[in-house]
């Protein structure tokens, strides 16, 4: 008899596998036609000439040692990112140590307030700037005879939109900290300053780390505040949108995205070494930090987070007033009239798209990444081939969304591709934004799934029940948290994003971030600010909605997370 139950068992176990594999093979397959062939294509067309021939290199010696803009557009690029990420970073930390690490009151408040640029697109900040230091500006003379237009404004800009990704990074890296090292500090009597650099500081270097290279890549590869605010100042992400839209030269522009998709890709690697060196900073036999009073160090913090805090407030509420007044700065009544959107094609119809964008991608994309992610890490299939799925989703992270994008064009606009159909349509912006905002659900699923134990599996298969019904039964209630999380994500970031779309979006599907830029490029800001506004309100309005639905949805599926202890 028990060698007959092993053996139901052991069939059991190869069904669930073979089903397993297909699957993976399934989202192997997705993988190449939907990232691997299109970026293919585009390393393909940078080597054809105009007439479809093929030339070799003779491109990138054109635009390398020809072209003394490529040169001029890169030290720009690299200029930009570097100083916004050394700004972000150091004010994130210290905004992160003021939340983790001190008792400063309000930290609630501050913190909810800091991630309000996650909710709008990057040109928000630019348009905002616009008005507070533009030629019209309120405070221009401060800039001392500068232009906003330019360096200045774009890492000002960068800096707004990119400080919550930063925040979310580091918080997360300082709240992991072993008490004990702190206490023999004080033991030795270690000043205060000398603990912050040999504790705090190696403890969250990882973080840190990590933290820079997602703001550099994020800043050395946006489209958006460049776009709005960068002037004459050319970056690579704007030397793209030239050849391709301006000149309909897509062979430069596929060779300016390549040279885009180097320092990407380089810092992704780098920030993955990094990772894993990381050790664990916290133990079984480690205590919590908790933070004590510290009354100059509290009252320094609240004073610096007020600071922040007044500047983000100040600039989504100068967009909301350039939204609203009639003619800046010279008739200042306020109106309604600039949410009209007169300007056929950029106004309410373009708004309906990005939250039909929006669904769509935070419907199906949670779908499809959750149950990749549960392919593999919880069934028992060939480890190489959970690998290669592994490696194709974490591929998103280390290419920019122009370069995306721009890909799309060349492969599925080619005749002789059978999902042509799909080019022009909401099908490939959806496509296009799952796959470009891929890798952070797929790790944040990743991470759930891994805190629930193997053997759930195993006592399905001994109690011979189909892996489905263990997956929709005990996996998905009790992963709803990150799953409600994931698609939050993806429906923000659909909503907001500007590089991704840019080159792909049709007449039809015109994306209200989109329509934001092209609303400014004819000097209409008003309405620019009021399309980004919109984007705003939807934004937080979708996110007190998932908090209010999720609250009462967690409480009805996770009873036993909110009982613990209870008896009845």
């Amino acid at each position: 008899m028990n060698l007959l139950k092993f053996a139901d068992i052991r069939r059991g176990k190869d069904s669930s596998d073979r089903v397993g594999q297909i699957m993976l093979a399934i989202y192997i397959l997705l993988f190449l036609v939907f990232l691997v062939l299109p970026l293919g294509g585009l390393i393909y067309k940078s080597l054809q000439n105009k007439q479809g021939e093929f030339v070799g290199l003779s491109n990138y010696y054109l635009y390398i040692f020809q072209e003394p803009a490529l040169f001029q557009s890169l030290s720009h690029s690299l200029f930009i990112a570097i100083s916004s990420t050394i700004i972000v970073v150091i004010l994130a930390f210290l905004f992160s140590y003021a939340l983790t690490r001190t008792c400063m009151p309000f930290k609630g408040f501050f913190r909810l307030i800091a991630l309000i640029p996650l909710l709008s697109p990057s040109i928000l900040a630019a348009i905002a700037l616009v008005y507070w230091f533009g030629n019209q500006g309120v405070l221009k003379h401060f800039l001392l005879g500068h232009s906003i237009y330019g360096p200045i404004g774009i890492i000002m800009a960068s800096v707004y939109w990119t400080f919550p990704h930063a925040l979310i990074i580091l918080t997360t890296s300082l709240s992991l900290s072993d008490s004990r090292l702190y206490e023999a500090a004080e033991v030795l009597k270690t000043s205060k300053l000398r603990a912050f650099f040999t504790i705090t500081i190696p403890g969250a270097r990882y973080g840190i780390i990590s933290t820079a290279f997602v703001i550099f890549t994020l800043v050395f590869t946006d489209f958006g505040v460049p776009k709005v605010i960068g002037g004459n100042y050319n970056v690579l992400a704007t030397d793209i949108y030239k050849e391709v839209v301006g000149q309909q030269n897509f062979q430069m522009g596929a060779v300016i995205s390549m040279v885009l998709l180097v320092p990407a890709m380089v810092a992704f690697f780098i920030d993955r070494y990094s990772r894993k060196k990381q050790i664990s900073l916290l133990t079984s036999r480690s205590v919590v930090f908790k933070p004590k009073k510290h009354f100059n160090v509290d009252m320094t913090m609240l004073g610096f987070c007020s600071i922040l805090t007044i500047i983000i407030l100040l600039m989504i509420g100068m967009a909301q007033f350039g939204a609203l007044v009639k003619f800046w700065p010279y008739n200042l009544q306020l109106t309604l009239s600039n949410y009209s959107f007169e300007v056929a094609g950029l106004g309410w119809e373009s708004f309906y798209n990005s939250v039909r964008l929006a669904l769509f991608t935070a419907i199906f994309g949670t779908i499809i990444i959750f149950i990749g992610s549960y392919l593999v890490e919880k069934l028992r299939t060939d480890e190489k081939t959970r690998g290669v799925v592994q490696f194709f989703a974490l591929m998103p992270m280390a290419v920019p969304g122009l370069v995306l994008g721009l890909s799309y064009i060349f492969f599925f606009n080619a005749k002789d591709n059978p999902l042509n159909f799909i080019y022009a349509t909401m099908i490939i912006l959806v496509v296009n934004t799952i796959v470009h905002f891929y890798t952070v659900s797929h790790l944040t699923a990743v991470t759930a799934l891994k805190q629930m134990d193997k053997e759930f599996e195993s006592v399905s298969l001994s109690l011979k029940i189909p892996i489905y019904k263990m997956f929709w039964r005990v996996t998905l209630p009790v992963c709803l948290p990150p799953i409600f999380d994931i698609s939050i994500y993806l429906f923000v970031n659909a909503m907001t994003t500007v590089s991704g779309v840019i080159f792909i979006y049709s007449y039809d599907t015109t994306l209200a971030s989109v329509s934001a830029i092209h609303l400014d490029e004819q000097g209409d800001v008003a309405a620019a600010a009021a399309m980004a506004m919109l984007i705003v309100y939807v934004s937080i309005a979708v996110r007190l909605t998932h908090t209010i639905i999720t609250k009462g949805v967690l409480k009805r599926t996770q009873a036993w997370r909110y009982n613990v202890g209870d008896t009845n």
